[in-house]
């Protein structure tokens, strides 16, 4: 295939995005559920690149629910099409997640149902079947997932849907510019959760750059009014358009992420979302794995011809 040697990698990975739009065709109007009320802003960074999409092809979302205030029955009208959020919480370590997906297939079963790229990890194989059992009994299914790893997951568990290898759509938002000319060395961009490992820590104890998750990015007053419009949500927002506020304070919260990051000549990271971001800032950085390979599936599956990112290949895992 004749490659345009002035193409960027990063252009051929949004134009990829644009395969969405045989099963999401521009002009059409979508519920879009299950977007991120959290602090995470990989999450976040996803959310955006969504929404940018659906904005740059005319898709016009009619509605918009997250986890917390999804209605047990909702009529949706019968020509709009279900879009659920992407991301890596799809199957077990998640289960609030990975409920509502399962609810929407049960309870709309004529609907055209799209699922934005993910990860797929279950850790037992028998919820993996029980999830299957449902997703095979709906007959207008689109699953995007985000590896090749996850894709042949889904092909030998998903016989009666549609199964497609996609970017992540944090991909939309190429090219971000840079807040600022950089003007410290390294950022350490770390996970503190459930998926850090064993390399990871080594390269904690060696004590050089500056050290951030998405949890320490955000300050006190912002982690409580991220806190705030949560329980609100959950309740029910009674006057307050409260999916506007989130709209534009996750703006605020993204554009942190980018000021901060701009700060730094490179980055090495073991969140997925260190490495597209920096990717999308064309920032030099260092990719270390997650505890369950899906920084390494993703690197190898899309980023991995991009100059300025590297993954460091470990081999312990915990």
């Amino acid at each position: 295939m004749h490659m345009d040697l002035n193409i960027h990698p990063m252009d051929v990975l949004k134009n990829q995005l644009r395969n969405i739009l045989k099963v999401i065709s521009p002009g059409s109007s979508i519920y879009y559920i299950d977007y991120p009320v959290h602090s995470n802003g990989g999450d976040l960074l996803i959310m955006k690149g969504t929404e940018a999409f659906f904005k740059d092809y005319d898709i016009r979302v009619k509605a918009r629910y997250s986890v917390l205030d999804f209605p047990n029955k909702l009529a949706i009208p019968s020509d709009h099409i279900i879009v659920l959020h992407g991301g890596g919480n799809f199957g077990d370590l998640y289960p609030a997640h990975q409920k509502l997906r399962e609810k929407i297939i049960e309870d709309y079963p004529d609907h055209r149902i799209v699922i934005l790229p993910q990860t797929i990890f279950y850790k037992e194989e028998s919820e993996f079947d029980r999830t299957a059992q449902i997703f095979n009994r709906h007959n207008d299914l689109h699953l995007y997932v985000r590896d090749t790893l996850s894709h042949d997951m889904a092909s030998n568990k998903f016989h009666e849907i549609h199964v497609y290898l996609s970017p992540d759509m944090a991909h939309q938002l190429w090219p971000i510019m840079p807040k600022s000319s950089p003007g410290k060395d390294l950022l350490y961009f770390f996970r503190t959760d459930i998926e850090k490992t064993r390399e990871q820590e080594q390269l904690e104890s060696s004590g050089r750059g500056d050290y951030l998750d998405w949890t320490s990015l955000y300050n006190r007053v912002e982690k409580k009014s991220i806190n705030m419009i949560v329980g609100l949500m959950r309740k029910g927002s009674g006057p307050l358009p409260l999916q506007a506020i989130w709209g534009k304070y996750t703006d605020y919260l993204v554009g942190k992420a980018v000021k901060r990051f701009s700060g730094y000549h490179s980055v090495q990271t073991s969140r997925l979302h260190g490495h597209i971001l920096s990717c999308l800032m064309d920032k030099p950085n260092t990719l270390l794995d997650n505890s369950y390979g899906k920084n390494s599936n993703y690197y190898n599956t899309w980023t991995s011809g991009i100059k300025s990112a590297q993954l460091v290949v470990g081999n312990s895992q915990n």
